[in-house]
């Protein structure tokens, strides 16, 4: 694994984030976010020097970027990304190349887990073929990277310090919480450290307005928001998380999971872990996330 900090002499920094579908590339964005880049998935490679130009104009522009290119790009812009990335360099910027690698293995129980559909399943090639290609496609990026980080052995919580430690980014070495969201059909997740079972609450799937969208949408909020149940549940756990939270502190334990669950991990349990991250930051924990395995 290879080092590289964040920024250097007070130039603005652009974090390049690449590397294979499901090794952790959300996660790692989600983590800049928490940090204060601003950040763009999934953006075309042709585009990096055009973003940067627009979004640096300014007294008030960030001085911390962080952009999702991978595979997802047409494959031969990909072979351009060390001139554009040269471009930015001549704008006063320090960009770094972030490689997230996995083994196949890991690959292929992830997606097993989590039943998404690899970026080149278009093409009609099986999840291990498609995983091969990828790997072949993205060989240039990773030799080109500043920084590679294999997640092949992390959860969440150790792929977040992973990802500060190596760029140096400074994350607060107290206790940090994930809050996350699940469907029980699936399972309840392995690392959680405590579970909620949401479905006492009013579902809102059997509203056929409310049932495409998901409970970080503010309709599905509003809905839960307004129910007397919802408000009593989340009143209770938020005092019990206040409550016991505090006394999880210790020198050897760094993160703790709050896991929530409903029936299909879409509605009920991702309001909740949602709405209890919000909690916790309000009370000023220094590092809250949350994961919604049936969405993320």
């Amino acid at each position: 694994m290879s080092g590289a900090t964040a920024n250097d002499g007070g130039k603005p920094t652009l974090l390049v984030v690449s590397g294979m579908s499901g090794s952790g590339k959300s996660v790692a964005l989600k983590t800049f976010e928490d940090l204060g880049f601003y950040c763009v998935d999934n953006l075309p490679a042709e585009l990096l020097g055009s973003f940067v130009r627009s979004v640096t104009e300014g007294d008030s522009a960030p001085r911390k970027l962080a952009v999702g290119i991978d595979v997802r790009n047409r494959h031969g812009d990909l072979a351009s990304l060390p001139e554009w990335l040269s471009e930015v360099g001549t704008m006063g910027l320090d960009p770094k190349l972030v490689f997230f690698d996995t083994s196949n293995a890991v690959l292929l129980k992830r997606y097993a887990d989590t039943r998404r559909r690899h970026p080149l399943s278009h093409l009609g090639l099986a999840l291990a073929d498609a995983i091969a290609l990828e790997r072949q496609v993205l060989k240039p990026l990773r030799a080109l990277a500043d920084v590679t980080i294999d997640t092949s052995d992390l959860n969440v919580h150790q792929l977040r310090r992973q990802v500060t430690t190596d760029l140096n980014l400074g994350l607060d070495a107290s206790l940090s919480l994930l809050f996350e969201s699940f469907a029980y059909r699936r399972g309840v997740p392995a690392d959680a450290d405590f579970v909620f079972d949401a479905r006492v609450l009013p579902n809102p799937h059997w509203d056929p307005r409310l049932r495409p969208l998901s409970g970080r949408d503010r309709a599905v909020a509003d809905y839960l928001d307004a129910q007397p149940d919802v408000i009593d549940y989340v009143a209770q756990v938020g005092g019990f998380l206040d409550h016991w939270l505090p006394r999880m502190r210790t020198d050897t334990r760094s993160y703790v999971t709050v896991a929530f669950g409903c029936t299909g991990g879409r509605h009920r349990s991702v309001y909740l872990a949602e709405t209890l991250a919000a909690h916790a930051r309000e009370r000023d924990w220094p590092d809250v996330a949350t994961y919604h395995r049936e969405l993320d």
